[in-house]
């Protein structure tokens, strides 16, 4: 194992595990909103860590679990978003790099909120990387809070939900998710959302078309 392994092993033990044990839901809570906030601790480790401590009996419930996890991801996204509408971008661009945010991130996260508006928030937040980062273009075009509020809250529970029943399920191999499959683990969650809304898409138009054939009444 190399050096960076070795820190990343120590810091899932030490700081991740040993931490919601110990804090439990607050543990959750916490980490999660750091990780909103666009500190970089991914959701990819906190949510199976927390559902393999759900598991292992550590005074955790799953279904507790999940909405720890939500509720901290919306709290964080909630500091990102008044970092957006308070400093405005060329202040995040120049500081971003200090928390491992280059404007790349940003300019992909601009893209999704330019793209899908509001809906970007909810979207987003089951989508890697981009839903770390929506917030801030979210703050900076003074999205409408209490309906930011409530799409962060809403999105963020799928994820949560699938990370967190992949560390109940996999048990002591739970570690797996980031050490060897990590990326599969995202590739299939962009799949599931692009053929969820594929599927969408199919039956609308089915819908618009079995209208459109109907006869009209006499």
């Amino acid at each position: 194992m190399t050096v960076l392994s070795d820190f990343i092993r120590w810091f899932i033990d030490n700081v991740i595990l040993a931490g919601m044990a110990y804090l439990g839901y607050g543990g959750i809570i916490f980490l999660m909103a750091l990780e909103s906030a666009c500190i970089p601790i991914p959701s990819e480790v906190i949510m199976p860590a927390a559902g393999y401590l759900s598991w292992k009996g550590e005074g955790l419930n799953i279904v507790g679990v999940i909405l720890a996890g939500s509720l901290g991801s919306m709290l964080g996204s909630l500091a990102a978003y008044y970092a957006g509408l308070k400093l405005g971008r060329p202040l995040i661009v120049r500081y971003g790099k200090y928390i491992f945010m280059s404007e790349g991130d940003i300019e992909r996260a601009e893209k999704w909120f330019a793209k899908y508006g509001g809906k970007a928030t909810f979207i987003s937040r089951m989508v890697p990387v981009v839903r770390t980062f929506i917030s801030l273009p979210a703050g900076i075009g003074k999205m409408e809070i209490k309906r930011f509020t409530a799409y962060s809250f809403i999105g963020s529970i799928p994820w949560c939900a699938f990370l967190a029943i992949l560390g109940y399920y996999l048990k002591d191999s739970w570690r797996i998710i980031f050490e060897q499959y990590g990326h599969y683990v995202d590739y299939a969650v962009i799949i599931g959302i692009i053929a969820a809304a594929a599927y969408f898409f199919y039956l609308r138009r089915k819908k618009g078309t079995g209208a459109e054939r109907r006869p009209a009444p006499k």
